[in-house]
């Protein structure tokens, strides 16, 4: 072998140390400091498809806190709102940060806001968090926890709005029996930044419905992680987004499976138009070995409406028992159905009315399923202003 070929074989060996993943995503490394985390390059598994350069630093802590994040509450009666500090003891229970700008945000925040359903109650009405961004041209970070005690019930909406560089941690945290709805939904403007890690951690015989929605924002990457601390546990995750022109959405979901007789039903829907719209959804599910009799299904499906947009859909499962009830994932994107499009022209409708009617229907799974009219109805108007927009 010339010395050529070994600089060729050595540099080779070199990338390969870096790009290859952890085996097992029960391997990935968490922490809340963080500089036990190295400086993400943009190769890493965990960052190979988010663009870098537009987190404004983020990563790599070059973005100190220069504003403030401003949070509007309207609760229902009987849930109970607080605001802590940081040496609180119930922080942190759902989970620990699983990125440098997840345990960023961790350290960076000065106080937090606890919202809590008392045991055995269930909220006459929905509780409501907006998220108002620190302004174009700052930075925030913060740290919100919602928590249901055991038999407790609720649905809580949290909603971003506003411009600047957001990061923060949500943590829910459920108690035996609970019950707990939560659509999380990203309106930004056009100019905002927001990184945010969502720990999700259910009790015994608990259910939790997770709703991501994202429509606005320059970048916008949420990765929701659920947990299971007694069997029972039941979470469905949904999601739905619509990337523009220029914006890039990340969704990376991972669900970790270490109890018997949990539950997981994750449902993502993307639709993309414009150049340089791009999409990302990782889904990963764990199944551990003392999960035995799991059932769980993940699916993702992307519609490109237009020229020059990009979904990236990875879903991973990963099961360690033989001793499960059911388990699989699936994943599709693709652009208009042209056989539905000319059965609704083939019935007199024009070719516009028809497009439309297709994307309605593609989203109209997700959208029954949140059971907050007010938001319902706003994101049914978001989705009709974006076909709009390009003439569908």
């Amino acid at each position: 072998m010339t010395v050529a070929d070994n600089t060729a074989a050595a540099n080779a060996a070199e990338a390969a140390e870096v790009t290859i993943p952890a085996a097992s995503r029960a391997e990935r490394f968490a922490s809340y400091d963080v500089e036990a985390f190295e400086v993400p390059g943009g190769r890493e598994e965990n960052w190979r498809f988010t663009p870098m350069k537009r987190l404004r630093g983020l990563h790599d802590g070059s973005a100190p806190a220069t504003g403030e994040a401003e949070l509007e509450l309207e609760a229902a009666p009987e849930v109970r709102v607080e605001t802590v500090g940081r040496d609180d003891e119930r922080l942190g229970q759902a989970g620990v940060p699983s990125d440098r700008i997840s345990a960023q945000a961790y350290s960076s925040f000065e106080k937090a806001t606890l919202v809590t359903v008392p045991a055995e109650t269930k909220a006459s009405a929905r509780t409501l968090v907006r998220f108002h961004g620190p302004g174009e041209g700052k930075t925030a970070y913060g740290h919100v926890q919602v928590r249901a005690e055991q038999f407790g019930e609720a649905t809580v909406v949290l909603d971003h709005v506003g411009s600047g560089t957001y990061a923060d941690n949500i943590e829910f945290v459920l108690g035996d029996g609970a019950q707990l709805t939560v659509v999380s939904v990203q309106d930004w403007a056009d100019d905002a930044v927001h990184v945010s890690e969502q720990h999700l951690k259910l009790g015994r015989d608990s259910r939790l419905k997770h709703i991501v929605v994202t429509l606005g924002g320059d970048l916008v990457r949420v990765s929701p992680t659920a947990t299971f601390a007694g069997p029972g546990g039941d979470v469905e995750m949904l999601g739905l987004h619509f990337a523009d022109s220029g914006q890039h959405q990340e969704h990376r979901l991972f669900v970790d499976h270490a109890v018997p007789n949990c539950k997981s039903n994750v449902l993502y829907k993307g639709a993309l138009q414009g150049d340089n719209a791009h999409s990302v959804w990782i889904g990963d599910v764990l199944i551990r070995a003392a999960a035995e009799a799991t059932e769980t299904f993940e699916l993702n499906r992307n519609l490109v409406l237009t020229e020059g947009a990009r979904a990236d859909s990875v879903p991973n499962l990963e099961i360690e028992t033989g001793e499960i009830s059911g388990a699989g994932h699936a994943s599709a994107t693709g652009r208009f159905d042209d056989e539905q499009l000319f059965y609704l022209q083939a019935r007199g409708l024009p070719e516009d009315e028809a497009r439309r009617l297709v994307v309605r229907g593609f989203f109209h799974e997700i959208l029954m399923k949140i059971e907050v009219p007010e938001v319902r109805e706003r994101l049914e108007a978001a989705i009709e202003a974006e076909l709009e927009a390009i003439g569908v």
